[in-house]
């Protein structure tokens, strides 16, 4: 490829970790707001949580950008950049999976942790702070780390409205090549190291998190007793 093709793939990869970055920004703000909330002790609460979940994990991300980049402005009167569109509907959806994680991780933390906050007085804020996260969290990591490679995989989808990301300046290429195996091998082998250093970068916050819970107590040695050797005769006599 010339200099200035490589120069429209490398756009193209920069647009795509952009995606990415806000993306998932957004994603883990939204995840753990719906999260937390399917967990509140109010009904109601927890009933709009679910129905955002059941909403946007049952319908398709690519559907999702047509709406929020073609139907909201006809609605709302509201036109988003490509950029912002995209963001808002892949973090929005990939959002709501990401609420069953924390949803989950939040319910697998026994229940005599949060008897204990409660026996201490905590407030629900101070029983979240102090005591769920900081255990449900380190659990969070590995799903995470897959939903955000999903997540990388799912930028693909904005080149359908002409966002000049991975796949769309790889698409252009092959038009100016006729060349079809060289640049989508090309695309393949550069998601693929996306995905390598997420996962790796992951993986390092994740032993991060982990550290110095639960390590099993220090056994505290006992210096042998020993019996003075009168006493031991008298105890004979």
């Amino acid at each position: 490829m010339t200099q200035g093709l490589w120069e429209l793939v490398l756009r193209g990869v920069w647009v795509t970790l952009q995606l990415l970055v806000l993306g998932a920004l957004l994603a883990t703000v939204v995840s753990f707001v719906v999260g937390v909330a399917r967990t509140h002790r109010r009904w109601i609460v927890r009933f709009v949580a679910g129905l955002y979940t059941e909403v946007f994990r049952g319908t398709s991300a690519l559907i999702m950008i047509f709406w929020v980049y073609f139907v909201l402005p006809l609605a709302f009167g509201w036109q988003l950049v490509p950029m912002w569109a995209g963001v808002l509907a892949l973090g929005l959806t990939y959002g709501a999976y990401g609420a069953e994680i924390v949803r989950g991780a939040l319910t697998a933390v026994d229940p005599a942790q949060r008897e204990g906050g409660i026996a201490l007085s905590f407030t629900p804020w101070q029983r979240m702070r102090l005591i769920l996260l900081p255990q449900a969290v380190p659990e969070m990591i590995p799903p995470f780390a897959n939903l955000v490679v999903e997540l990388l995989k799912g930028t693909a989808l904005v080149s359908i409205i002409g966002m000049g990301d991975l796949a769309f300046s790889g698409s252009l290429v092959r038009l100016a090549l006729q060349e079809s195996v060289e640049i989508y091998s090309y695309l393949l082998l550069i998601y693929f190291v996306i995905a390598f250093l997420l996962t790796r970068g992951m993986r390092l916050l994740e032993r991060r998190l982990k550290a110095g819970i639960g390590k099993a107590p220090v056994k505290a040695t006992v210096a042998p007793v020993r019996v003075a050797e009168g006493a031991s005769a008298g105890g004979g006599a």
